[in-house]
């Protein structure tokens, strides 16, 4: 067997036993691990924007409440299309109504889509839809596009049930 001594032991920053009547005490060293690149930026501009743009309003915060006047205050301009529809919605005189068909139409649209897939989840039935679908799409070329005067009675079809919608114009 082997024989143990006696000295004491000692336990450093790197957790090994150093035997410490036998080996000086050394500085204890750091191990480093390599820095990592800095992640690279697509757009260094946009950042930079983003900057100027929180430091100009950090300036009008700033002014404000020291009751000067901002340089700059940036008010969002809406856009063609919303100040439209607020056009529209200030003309309707029933605003109840059309809300509830919105809604309405929401949820038939929402019940519709789950109805569609809970179909197209069964064993044959979107491959017969398909068929269907494929077999009215041919029936309906040939009854209306194929032939000139069927062609023209149809476009003429059309634009009446346009005018019966929109009014005569």
């Amino acid at each position: 067997m082997a024989a143990t001594s006696s000295t004491p032991l000692s336990v450093s920053a790197s957790s090994a036993f150093i035997d410490s009547a036998k080996a000086p005490r050394q500085p204890s060293q750091c191990v480093s691990l390599p820095t990592l690149p800095s992640p690279t930026m697509p757009s260094q501009s946009g950042t930079w924007k983003a900057t100027a743009y929180c430091r100009k309003i950090a300036r009008n915060v700033a002014a404000m409440a020291t009751g000067e006047a901002p340089a700059e205050v940036a008010t969002p301009e809406l856009p063609e299309i919303t100040k439209t529809i607020q056009e529209a919605w200030e003309k309707v005189e029933d605003k109840y109504a059309v809300t509830s068909l919105g809604v309405a139409g929401i949820i038939a649209l929402w019940g519709s889509t789950g109805m569609i897939s809970a179909i197209d989840r069964l064993p044959l039935v979107p491959g017969v839809l398909e068929l269907v679908g494929i077999g009215y799409t041919g029936w309906f070329a040939y009854k209306n596009l194929v032939f000139k005067p069927d062609r023209e009675a149809f476009l003429k079809k059309i634009k009446d049930t346009y005018g019966e919608i929109l009014g005569s114009s």
